[in-house]
């Protein structure tokens, strides 16, 4: 699963939008709505070095990893987080959240359901 973050992670620690695309199967139209940023955000050099950009992506990288192995492959597991209701939160799915810039609640929530808790 590691697999994951290594393509789509360059090694100075940004994510790199054209690779994710290209693993997730989408356009970086697709990308910036299924992350909550605007489509310059996802398409113009400065604006995705920004930040704010590289926080909202990262967390979006970092769900799907978790998700992963429970999915099976990247594809199942962008489905999940597109899709998938996660009661816990108003049935708000873990996209929702991320778009709120609240990855860090589904990555902790993730995280208790992996050691033995309960969704």
């Amino acid at each position: 699963m590691d697999a994951f973050l290594h393509d789509v992670v360059r090694q100075d620690g940004t994510v790199a939008a054209d690779r994710l695309t290209d693993q997730l199967r989408v356009t970086r139209k697709e990308l910036a709505a299924a992350s909550g940023l605007s489509r310059d955000a996802v398409s113009k050099a400065a604006r995705l070095r920004a930040p704010a950009t590289q926080a909202r992506l990262r967390g979006m990288v970092e769900v799907i990893n978790r998700v992963l192995p429970w999915a099976g492959s990247v594809p199942q597991a962008f489905a999940w987080y597109r899709s998938q209701p996660i009661p816990a939160f108003g049935d708000q799915t873990a996209e929702q959240l991320v778009r709120q810039g609240r990855a860090d609640h589904v990555l902790d929530y993730l995280g208790g359901i992996a050691l033995g808790g309960y969704a």
